[in-house]
């Protein structure tokens, strides 16, 4: 079995720049990556089906295995729904804040870092029994 080196290179080519597009704030560009890593793992799945056969008719030598394609298949209809979902989520987002760029949260930083937002709920829970007015103390 001997894989395409033009198959394969498009495939890295496909990867990487759907990873760098994946890595922009603009959600548009995204999209873009979604779609350009999708289309990657179609030519994945592909170069890893092996070499083609007959058409699966009885009788008629060594046929080409179905499963493949019926992974591309599936592929290509998780790519379109994904998608579909994003672009809904952009035209949305465009809608309400008329731009396309995602912004950093402070409190979703402070929590992926471990760290908890300081708020005033959180402030107050802190407050022991002893200090508030009319506790026990």
């Amino acid at each position: 079995m001997s894989v395409s080196v033009a198959l394969l290179g498009a495939m890295a080519v496909l990867y990487a720049c759907g990873v760098y597009l994946l890595l922009e704030k603009s959600v548009t560009r995204i999209i873009l990556g979604i779609l350009l890593i999708g289309n990657a793992t179609n030519l994945l799945l592909l170069a890893l089906a092996g070499p083609p056969g007959a058409p699966p008719i009885a009788g008629s030598g060594p046929s080409s295995d179905p499963l493949p394609q019926a992974l591309i298949l599936t592929a290509i209809v998780i790519t379109f729904a994904v998608s579909a979902f994003l672009m809904a989520l952009v035209y949305r987002s465009w809608r309400i804040a008329q731009e396309d760029r995602l912004e950093r949260d402070e409190a979703d930083v402070a929590v992926g870092q471990g760290d908890q937002p300081e708020t005033e709920a959180a402030a107050a829970d802190e407050e022991s029994e002893f200090d508030r007015p009319g506790g026990t103390g």
